[in-house]
């Protein structure tokens, strides 16, 4: 049984307690209900009120049909037992059919049919798509969301969950709560949280040997090496597990970016840090970075403590979501667990 069918298995429990009726079915075709209908006690969870960057929207009732926009919102109302009327299709790590296959994975075991892939090849909204598919609300928490687009869908009366103070920068755990408090889910969304960094914590403690490890997370992108900070969801993750951000991270931080800095060629010995977590799309390009002359002036990559994630799909997964955490998290402990081996001898 997968970590998705567990939760849906309890969620189908508490839903039958608490006399809530959950439905999911989409498509391109009829329209189509996909959230919550005739739930009991759902009418005190409403009106619901989200400040953002473009101001305040209230959310009067339970939303019946449900579209995402951005990163996470898809995962979220997936893992909370819902299918949406549209989601944003994913041109990365999406695969021929653009869809990733964690969400993939949450559609099979739903049912249903799947959801309009809303184009997100140039990373704007398409309002005229979007609006085709009648939805009740955007959740689109964690997304470039524009003012125009923002504007447009809202002036069709449809109510938009929007960035909290930046685009792209609302953390994932309030991506998941926000849809919680979108949908009336409140009380299923902090579960669902309470899980997740149970799945984490549990990794944890079988690997004692993070503690206090000290990591870089970088990625080598053609020209461009990137370090990334603290403040990354991903770097996150890395510290729930037990490790500990190098110094040298932070002493590199130029201020050019809150989640990233960038090392030229020639800084990469300061570099400093008992194992380097990184991703590559091919093999063959890590390869040739981890032999290169200048991949090969950080410490950790020459003594071999690398943990690398290979691959668009789980470059992609590695951005923590709802439903993505628990799909790479094996794959991240079992490469975190061989570079520390080798870093600690």
């Amino acid at each position: 049984m997968s970590a998705l069918t567990s939760r849906l298995t309890a969620l189908a429990a508490l839903t039958v307690a608490g006399g809530l009726v959950l439905s999911g079915c989409a498509g391109t075709g009829e329209p189509a209900t996909s959230s919550i209908q005739d739930a009991a006690g759902s009418s005190e969870s409403f009106p619901v009120t989200f400040e953002h960057i473009y101001g305040e929207t209230v959310i009067e009732e339970a939303p019946e049909r449900v579209a995402t926009w951005g990163w996470g919102a898809t995962d979220a109302v997936l893992a909370l037992g819902i299918v949406p009327v549209a989601i944003p299709s994913s041109e990365y790590g999406g695969g021929d059919n653009r869809i990733t296959p964690w969400v993939e994975e949450a559609l099979d075991e739903l049912g249903g049919e799947e959801p309009v892939l809303l184009d997100n090849s140039s990373f704007e909204l398409s309002v005229e798509e979007l609006l085709a598919t009648d939805p009740d609300v955007l959740i689109a928490s964690y997304s470039g969301l524009t003012q125009e687009e923002y504007d447009a869908v809202t002036a069709a009366g449809i109510p938009v969950v929007a960035p909290e103070e930046a685009l792209w920068a609302t953390p994932w755990r309030d991506v998941i709560t926000d849809t919680g408090a979108a949908l009336g889910l409140e009380t299923e969304a902090q579960d669902l949280l309470a899980e997740l960094d149970q799945q984490v914590a549990e990794a944890a403690a079988e690997h004692p040997e993070f503690e206090g490890t000290t990591i870089a997370y970088a990625d080598d992108d053609v020209d461009t090496f990137y370090v990334y900070l603290p403040a990354d969801p991903r770097v996150e993750i890395l510290e729930d597990l037990g490790f500990v951000s190098a110094p040298a991270v932070t002493e590199l931080d130029s201020g050019e970016s809150t989640f990233y800095t960038t090392v030229s060629s020639e800084n990469l010995d300061q570099v400093v840090a008992d194992v380097l977590f990184t991703q590559a799309e091919v093999q063959q390009d890590l390869d040739d970075f981890l032999a290169s002359d200048r991949g090969q002036l950080i410490p950790a990559v020459a003594a071999g403590a690398v943990a690398p994630i290979v691959g668009e799909e789980n470059v992609a997964a590695v951005s923590p979501t709802a439903l993505t955490l628990p799909w790479i998290l094996p794959e991240i402990v079992e490469q975190l667990a061989a570079a520390t081996a080798i870093a600690q001898g």
